[in-house]
């Protein structure tokens, strides 16, 4: 995502549910974009500083891509003692469990983006079908 040139637009550390038996709460580096949110292990360096590296420290595979054009929803919000716990719904129906501090407000910035996301996806949607009309339309 931030390859393709999308400026981050929060940045910061969330805590992600493991999908393991225990079910730990594990920190994972954030950026959110105008195309979804990067997951990063924490001593992962930022994509930026990775592609300037002849090395890298990890494989960019550890580098996880929420995309919005695959999630689906953000909910089950609730506030617990001093965090937020809420839910990422993808497409397909895979759920991600998230949690941060209360004032950090990831959960509003998220779906605030991804609504953008959408409705920038619904106005390309409308202009192309008006676009296939007129041409279709025209002798």
């Amino acid at each position: 995502m931030l390859e393709s040139g999308c400026k981050a637009v929060k940045e910061g550390v969330l805590e992600k549910r493991s999908d393991g038996l225990l079910q730990l709460w594990k920190k994972k580096r954030c950026i959110l974009t105008e195309e979804g949110l990067l997951l990063i292990p924490p001593k992962h360096p930022p994509p930026q500083q990775q592609q300037q590296q002849q090395q890298p420290a990890e494989p960019a595979a550890k580098i996880k891509e929420l995309h919005f054009s695959n999630m689906k929803t953000v909910d089950c919000v609730e506030r617990k003692g001093k965090y937020v716990y809420f839910t990422v719904v993808m497409a397909e129906g895979k759920e991600i469990d998230f949690r941060c501090a209360q004032e950090q407000g990831w959960n509003a910035a998220i779906t605030l983006q991804m609504v953008q996301y959408k409705n920038r996806q619904a106005i390309l949607a409308v202009r192309s079908t008006r676009q296939k009309q007129q041409h279709l339309a025209a002798p």
